[in-house]
């Protein structure tokens, strides 16, 4: 048997056990028909689109798990196309594909709200591989954990469904958001660095400039102690530190 397929990688599937679906964007055909084909060899439904306007109608149709998306597009950029990406699914995950590779374009990348970036020219089995990565995170595997409900006081994350919720109330969040809250939540009371953070849950260096780090837990604090007593917390020149709020 050809080693290769001994070990290609199990079949990432959603949780339900249907094909995960992925929407690529992007307005070089002969790259979009290469990528698509090597995602649909891996089991996944695939929709393809070229501009901002086109992409924004598939995504409300197909309601993608994740998206594929060029930085650059004929009718917009696609950093502001995430926006309408994100209102058609919130918790879609999505990897930006650029050609341009510095510290300051991978800032600007996640922080409009992107998960994950890769420059061209690129590898096939990296898109995948990252690709696969975000779907775990997202919670899109049907792989169980057997510490699948995290508490913090009132705070719980259900990791099998992806479901937070504080005081019984649910909360959405994007995929960085999520998996940003989970670390904590699995460090309770432990104080966290900036460069702790960004290496568990965007798994590269920034450079050093952490404030991708300040902007994603501004964003977790609007939505989880917003109206409530505080659970994160700031420890200057430290990090930061979530624990339960006193009763």
């Amino acid at each position: 048997m050809d080693s290769r397929s001994q070990a290609r990688p199990a079949p990432l599937t959603r949780p339900d056990g249907s094909p995960v679906r992925v929407l690529v964007v992007d307005d070089e055909p002969d790259l979009t028909e290469v990528l698509a084909g090597v995602l649909r060899y891996e089991g996944w439904q695939v929709r393809t689109a070229g501009d901002v306007g086109s992409a924004l109608a598939e995504a409300r149709d197909f309601q993608p798990d994740a998206v594929v998306l060029d930085v650059m597009l004929p009718d917009g950029d696609g950093m502001a196309a995430l926006h309408g990406l994100r209102a058609a699914r919130a918790d879609v995950c999505v990897l930006f594909l650029t050609a341009r590779d510095s510290v300051e374009d991978r800032i600007a990348g996640i922080t409009a709200g992107g998960d994950d970036y890769v420059t061209k020219p690129f590898s096939l089995e990296e898109v995948i591989a990252r690709l696969r990565g975000l779907l775990r995170r997202a919670g899109m595997t049907r792989a169980r954990d057997d510490a699948a409900l995290l508490v913090v006081g009132d705070l719980a994350i259900d990791e099998d469904a992806r479901e937070v919720t504080r005081g019984g109330q649910a909360i959405d969040l994007t995929p960085t958001e999520y998996e940003l809250l989970r670390y904590l939540m699995r460090n309770p009371r432990r104080v966290l660095s900036k460069a702790q953070i960004l290496e568990q849950v965007w798994s590269y260096d920034f450079g050093g400039q952490a404030h991708v780090v300040e902007l994603y837990i501004s964003y977790l604090r609007r939505k989880i102690d917003a109206g409530r007593e505080p659970m994160i917390h700031t420890l200057r020149g430290a990090g930061y530190v979530l624990k339960a709020a006193p009763r």
